[in-house]
């Protein structure tokens, strides 16, 4: 991920007005509501950015999200989304509390790598989830995950030029 370093990247993503930000446009993804639960310190010497703490979603902030899942049809899906762990520069998870699957699970891992000799950050995600419906909902679990990956991919390719416009630094 270039120059980033995992401080710049976990606290980019542990502020949920960056969420939209994030996501397909075709999705129209929008926060209705946010009951925020602020992140315990961070550990002596970890790097936060300023004022970053007092934005971001620790342990027990609930963001309630809207967003339409076909381009095509004008109908908007609720979400609420639970954050289950958090840990400074490491890792977070958040968890489906009412939304269209059965159960979910997504763990954002951000992490150190050095490429090519350059330092960076790299983030992983890891998604547990059951549909609903049985067999119906296991029909249609490859077209989920396709959406899915289309979303990871295209967050990946939007991730630098949003760190760059935060940061105000150069995208190598």
């Amino acid at each position: 991920m270039g120059t980033f370093t995992v401080g710049e990247v976990f606290a980019f993503f542990a502020v949920p007005a960056n969420l939209p930000l994030l996501m397909p446009p075709e999705q129209q993804l929008r926060i209705e509501e946010l009951r925020l639960q602020t992140p315990p310190p961070a550990p002596a010497g970890a790097e936060i950015l300023d004022g970053v703490r007092n934005i971001a979603a620790g342990s027990g902030s609930e963001i309630v999200l809207s967003f339409r899942p076909v381009k095509s049809l004008p109908v908007r899906l609720s979400w609420t989304a639970r954050i289950v762990e958090f840990e400074w520069n490491s890792h977070f998870a958040d968890e489906m509390v009412h939304g269209p699957f059965k159960r979910m699970l997504h763990h954002h891992v951000i992490a150190a790598e050095a490429r090519s000799g350059v330092k960076g950050a790299i983030v992983t995600d890891r998604v547990e989830y059951v549909l609903p419906g049985g067999v119906v909902g296991r029909l249609a679990d490859r077209q989920v995950r396709a959406q899915m990956e289309k979303g990871f991919a295209y967050r990946h390719k939007r991730l630098p030029l949003l760190l760059a416009q935060n940061l105000n630094a150069p995208v190598h």
